[in-house]
């Protein structure tokens, strides 16, 4: 019988030992990352996918698209209830089997969305694919834990570019095939997209078994206390939830002011083009991985409210200049992508559960971008694009400020 080293040790035709071999990567060790990205994109996509397509569901369905905005909040709503609720078993539970049964949830749903006939059954439909859309947030942390330290932020930033890209491509490509077949046929691709990459990303996932200690739910339950006892956490949570909310009143709303009668008059596909702004975030995300690796994350946190700060009075002027529009959605997608880099990083590794403190982060930051699209749709409603500017803004304003007094 062989030693255990023969299978890992060459000879010479001698018999002389010339050291360790080393194992060659396997093909689903090379593809994970990139499938995880790319995988991420897609689900990312389906959280926007009713954003620029909200003038043609409006007409689809009768009625205005300010008086469908609130779709692309329930969007949200669902996006962060399905984070507070299937994001911590990424702590306890076998992730293959849950990405796979969450893509295929999220598939269905999309669906259903498809073959509604009025907002109250697409919002049902959207609601559940958001909430199923999760499966990103339960590979970040796997993603985290296998890089190396010294690269944790780039690996978690290849992560985050593969979502930010799906944001754009959801505008982009939603617009241009909402225009051309309906937005039906965005809804049926996407649910062919997610089923099938959520399926490849399941199958190259490590093999897991895990016992389970205490309730199914019990992740959910440690949520508060790990963040009361985690100030560095609770910061990450309440800078991301100003952040986000200050993008996401402006980039939910941008179609009502690109589209409408009273902006700039642009078709959903013409609209929809405006997204390919939003590959400044793509673009961010590994430089801001090196920069966290680097300074730290304070420091970019600091940097993007800053780029953010500048962005949005640059957005007020865009309501009647084009130039600072595309100025502003440059800048706040590299602030929006800076902060998340450095927020989400520091979640991960602050703790020494991460796929709870990651669910504690994304939901607070998903629910700050809720709320602020909420109420961007009545305040574009009543006061024009000034109203969203002005969400934005005091997003921005409360995100900083209650951290800044938590600090002192």
């Amino acid at each position: 019988m062989s030693s255990p080293s023969a299978a890992t040790a060459r000879t010479t035709p001698e018999g002389e030992a010339r050291g360790p071999l080393r194992k060659r990567p396997s093909a689903s060790s090379r593809l994970f990352l990139p499938l995880i990205a790319v995988c991420t994109a897609v689900t990312a996509a389906n959280i926007y996918l009713a954003a620029p397509l909200l003038p043609l569901i409006a007409h689809d369905f009768g009625s205005t698209p300010s008086a469908v905005a609130w779709l692309a909040s329930v969007a949200q709503f669902g996006y962060a209830a399905g984070l507070l609720f299937f994001a911590p078993l990424g702590d306890s539970v076998n992730r293959r089997r849950l990405v796979a049964v969450l893509a295929l949830v999220a598939a269905a749903a999309l669906i259903v969305g498809a073959a509604s006939g009025g907002t109250g059954a697409l919002a049902g439909a959207v609601l559940v694919a958001s909430a199923a859309t999760v499966v990103p947030q339960l590979l970040v942390p796997l993603v985290a834990e296998r890089a190396p330290a010294e690269r944790r932020a780039r690996h978690v930033a290849a992560v985050i570019a593969g979502l930010f890209t799906g944001i754009v491509a959801a505008r982009v490509l939603g617009g241009l095939v909402g225009q051309a077949f309906g937005w039906r046929v965005v809804f049926v691709g996407a649910a062919v997209l997610t089923a099938v990459l959520g399926l490849a990303t399941a199958y190259i996932l490590p093999a897991q078994r895990r016992r389970r200690e205490g309730s199914l739910f019990a992740g959910l339950a440690a949520v508060p206390g790990l963040v009361r006892r985690s100030p560095a956490l609770w910061r990450a949570c309440v800078r991301q939830a100003g952040m986000y909310g200050a993008w996401s009143a402006l980039w939910t709303s941008l179609a009502l002011l690109l589209a409408g009668g009273e902006g700039y008059g642009m078709t959903t596909a013409a609209a929809g083009l405006f997204g390919l702004f939003g590959l400044a975030a793509s673009v961010v995300a590994p430089l801001a991985g090196g920069l966290v690796d680097r300074f730290g994350a304070a420091k970019v946190v600091r940097s993007a409210y800053l780029l953010a700060a500048v962005s949005v009075p640059l957005f007020w002027l865009g309501g009647q200049a084009m130039a600072a529009l595309c100025a502003a959605a440059v800048l706040v997608h590299a602030a929006l992508v800076a902060s998340h880099v450095a927020n989400q990083t520091l979640a991960l590794t602050t703790t020494s559960a991460p796929a709870t403190a990651n669910t504690a982060y994304v939901v607070a930051g998903f629910a700050g971008g809720a709320l602020a699209s909420a109420l961007a749709g009545p305040a574009y409603g009543h006061w024009g694009w000034g109203g969203v500017c002005a969400v934005a803004g005091a997003w921005l304003v409360l995100g900083w400020a209650a951290t800044a007094v938590r600090t002192r």
